[in-house]
């Protein structure tokens, strides 16, 4: 990234903003408190973690599919009160409708009501323009069940991106790929979301994913098992891409974030 580019980047204003965020199941025990956070545009925020730490809840709690017990999310500066239509979810699972192809698939939900009005040409427009993206274009035919993993999961990202997303929220969208595609989905989400300047925030368990994808890295943790979870620790990624050339510098950070983790399973 350029210093021009540096400097645009820290002084855009915020898509995503979480403030003292805190969420509980019913009456029982927070699952996290007191986290809160920040994304820009054209920026990737990793949220590192072990299982069971609340990354998915915080990660939906941010998308308002769930309410948090207590703080306040904004999406490009205005309170979010409800799910909004330029921010887009990618799960691990791609879940495409298998009686729709990838055409029907990338463009399902973009005539729905809560959505804006949009006339058959430009929706048609924006799904050519979203497989282009993901080096999908010729395949809109096919249907899901003649979808190889990696496939899918490129149509689950077309979706998103087809919404034209300002905020992109991904739940370990690559787990279930196979190294080499997952190699692969990684560095088309870094370059989507530089081309789209789109925000985007990751959930991943994967320590390598955080440090070859984001431009910072937030772990989320418990000081102590009964305690809710926090984000006690902040990296931020300098490292030149493609990083894999810098071996030196990803396992410094890797070794950095590694007894971090030690220290929160020995508190």
């Amino acid at each position: 990234m350029t210093h021009a580019a540096v400097v645009d980047a820290l002084t855009a204003p915020f898509a995503l903003s979480g403030r003292d965020l805190a969420f509980a199941y019913g009456e029982g025990q927070p699952i996290f408190e007191a986290v809160s956070l920040d994304v820009r545009p054209r920026e990737i925020v990793a949220l590192l973690g072990g299982s069971g730490c609340g990354k998915s809840s915080l990660l939906r709690v941010l998308a308002k599919l769930a309410e948090p017990t207590r703080g306040e999310v904004e999406f490009l500066g205005q309170p979010l009160t409800a799910p909004h239509p330029r921010a887009a979810l990618v799960f691990q699972q791609p879940s495409l409708l298998p009686w729709l192809n990838v055409a029907g698939n990338v463009g399902f939900g973009l005539d729905f009501s809560h959505q804006p009005e949009i006339d058959r040409a430009a929706l048609e427009a924006r799904v050519r323009e979203a497989l282009e993206a993901v080096s999908l274009s010729g395949h809109d035919k096919l249907y899901p069940a003649q979808l190889s993993g990696g496939m899918a999961q490129r149509v689950a990202l077309a979706r998103a991106l087809a919404r034209e997303p300002q905020l992109l929220l991904a739940d370990e969208p690559f787990s279930a790929l196979d190294a080499i595609t997952r190699a692969e989905m990684q560095t088309l989400l870094v370059e989507l979301v530089h081309r789209w300047h789109t925000a985007a925030l990751l959930v991943t368990h994967d320590i390598d994913e955080a440090i070859l994808v984001a431009d910072r890295i937030l772990l989320m943790g418990r000081t102590q098992p009964t305690q809710p979870a926090r984000v006690l620790h902040e990296w931020s990624v300098s490292i030149e891409r493609p990083r894999e050339d810098h071996a030196a510098e990803v396992t410094a950070l890797r070794l950095d974030i590694l007894a971090a983790l030690h220290s929160l399973r020995h508190t």
